[in-house]
């Protein structure tokens, strides 16, 4: 090789010889000095690396002395310390290129640091060996990592689960595995997922072998999901179910862990061969189901917490791990409630007292209404029947009106019990809805919580007195319209008196409708052909107003008790018209 330099140069090898043949005379001696001295002799190629020494800095750039007869120049920045460069001091550079305009060859010091670095790397490390070096940078796809040259650390490669934002290990030192060796294109990629996965392998072997149930163990919250979170016990993954969690109540795991969090848990069960570890926290604890009929017997008040709503009722928090159920049907005595949300709101504070209590299935029984005394269980002595109230019309149905009497207690105003004469159709005929009225108690039945109520009762009934005396068989009389039906109309003869012209008194020929004949509002003049106390009944005609006095004396006797019946086919047809309907 050194003769070959020697010829490029023009060197007389001939001449060398000679001078090294003169200094030296022994053979071995010659060979080593021949050999020295053309190693001496630098093969100044572009892109060979030469030695150099460092001979002045100028400006920004270094001087340097390769042995060449032009002196090469340095950029200061390509020195680590450009504070700390001394003159004399050796150094490797590239040749970049050969004289320039200012007569100076180029050299680089940084890509013959690069050079050297690859081939140390390349002579020292292989495919599959660990390294550890520093993240200089951020690049597409991945890293840079410097351990003496740059090398690739991919995205995908730096953890095994997704890292978010690369950026954040700049400037951390990070140990990898080298995959893959570019001699040609001197590039080296390297995984630091791959030996995180290696550990974790290492670790997870060595947990199955040792974990057991009803051990208690350290880990790290990896994951949390709806139903529950994933603690890295050092290798393998194990589920910490949302049920095992608590002994209370909880919505969403979060509301307990974090990412991170390092908690200590139980092993519940363990399947090595599908590598599933199945985790508990409450069971770090009593159960406080054990010894709960002790802490609360059936009976006893006790206060809690509304913390849930549903439509059938309310859980009270009794304590950690405990709640019971208050039942919508077990929140008040009288109100009506069509939603729990009407009584309690969550957050409340309630007394409640325990009904019932199921262990096994770890179920409580509360009440809100039995903290207070059964209106109903003195309703008979607060209420005996004659008693005159006072309430707010709540609702009506077609047999009658519901009265408030007191907060949730309702009494019945039936629609036979509104009035004493007048045939009601239906209660809003006499009263309306949110109308204040008196009323008399008429009955209470406590074990169906029922109170009868009477509205003609607060008067004196005058079917037994007041009608009799003022209204007489074959009278005639004047009424008005107030109600038509497909029988007749109904006239009103006084307040609260009516009577009822049968559709076959309306006229001596055949009616279809009583509409044909009269109208409501009609005033009319009719006569009364039949009383019926006992039946509160008066019937009226409009035919037989002009009738001969032998007809009103015929319609007398049929109205008198002590007539016998005569068999005449035209007794019974008068009989059969003067028939009044029970409307009622």
């Amino acid at each position: 090789m050194g003769r070959d330099i020697l010829k490029e140069y023009n060197v007389n090898i001939e001449d060398v010889e000679k001078e090294v043949e003169e200094i030296m005379g022994d053979e071995d001696t010659k060979k080593e000095v021949e050999s020295k001295y053309y190693d001496s002799i630098q093969n100044f190629e572009i892109g060979a690396i030469l030695k150099g020494r460092v001979l002045s800095v100028l400006g920004d750039n270094v001087i340097v002395d390769c042995g060449y007869k032009s002196e090469g120049m340095v950029p200061k920045s390509e020195f680590d310390d450009p504070s700390e460069i001394k003159t004399g001091e050796e150094v490797e550079v590239l040749l970049e290129a050969l004289e320039d305009d200012s007569g100076l060859i180029k050299l680089s010091k940084r890509k013959a640091n690069r050079i050297r670095g690859w081939e140390r790397v390349i002579e020292k490390y292989k495919e599959g060996d660990i390294i550890t070096g520093r993240v200089t940078r951020k690049i597409k796809g991945g890293l840079l990592v410097d351990m003496g040259v740059p090398i690739f650390l991919p995205a995908s490669q730096i953890d095994v689960k997704p890292p978010g934002d690369i950026a954040r290990y700049i400037g951390e030192e990070v140990t990898c595995k080298i995959l893959k060796i570019d001699e040609a294109r001197q590039n080296i990629v390297v995984s630091r997922r791959k030996l995180i996965e290696e550990d974790r392998e290492k670790k997870k072997k060595e947990l199955l072998a040792e974990i057991e149930v009803g051990q208690v163990r350290k880990g790290v919250v990896k994951n949390i999901a709806d139903f529950g979170a994933f603690i890295d016990l050092g290798g393998l993954d194990g589920l910490l179910h949302i049920t095992d969690m608590s002994w209370g109540r909880i919505s969403h795991p979060s509301e307990i862990l974090a990412i991170d969090d390092e908690v200590e848990v139980k092993i519940l069960d363990v399947d090595k061969e599908k590598e599933k570890v199945a985790l508990g926290l409450k069971q770090k604890t009593e159960n406080p189901w054990l010894y709960i009929e002790e802490r609360y017997p059936v009976g006893s008040r006790v206060k809690g917490q509304v913390v849930n709503i549903m439509s059938y009722g309310a859980f009270v928090k009794l304590e950690t791990g405990i709640e019971g159920l208050v039942h919508i049907s077990e929140m008040s005595w009288t109100r009506r409630i069509n939603h729990p949300s009407e009584m309690v709101a969550i957050g409340d504070t309630v007394e409640v007292v325990v009904l019932k209590i199921d262990r096994e299935k770890e179920e409580i029984s509360l009440s809100i209404k039995q903290t207070e005394i059964n209106p109903w269980t003195v309703i008979e002595e607060k209420y005996p029947p004659g008693t005159r109230v006072k309430g707010r019309v709540r609702n009506l149905t077609n047999y009658g009106a519901f009265i408030e009497i007191e907060e949730g207690v309702d009494g019945l105003l039936h629609i036979s019990d509104m009035s004493w004469a007048k045939k009601v159709g239906h209660p809003s005929e006499i009263v309306k809805k949110g109308d204040k009225i008196e009323a008399v108690v008429l009955s209470v039945d406590r074990e169906k919580k029922r109170v009868a109520l009477g509205l003609k009762q607060l008067s004196d009934d005058p079917w037994i007195k007041e009608i009799p005396e003022r209204f007489k068989v074959g009278d005639v009389v004047k009424g008005k319209v107030t109600k038509l039906t497909n029988f007749g109309a109904f006239l009103e003869l006084d307040k609260g008196i009516e009577g009822l012209l049968h559709i076959s008194e309306l006229s001596n020929e055949k009616v279809n409708n009583p509409a044909d004949i009269v109208n409501i509002g009609d005033e009319l003049e009719v006569r009364i052909i039949r009383i019926e106390p006992e039946a509160r009944k008066i019937g009226l005609s409009l035919k037989k107003l002009s009738n001969s006095t032998e007809e009103k004396t015929q319609i007398t006797s049929l109205s008198s008790p002590d007539t016998e019946q005569s068999p005449d086919k035209t007794q019974d047809t008068t009989e059969k018209e003067m028939s009044i309907p029970d409307v009622q």
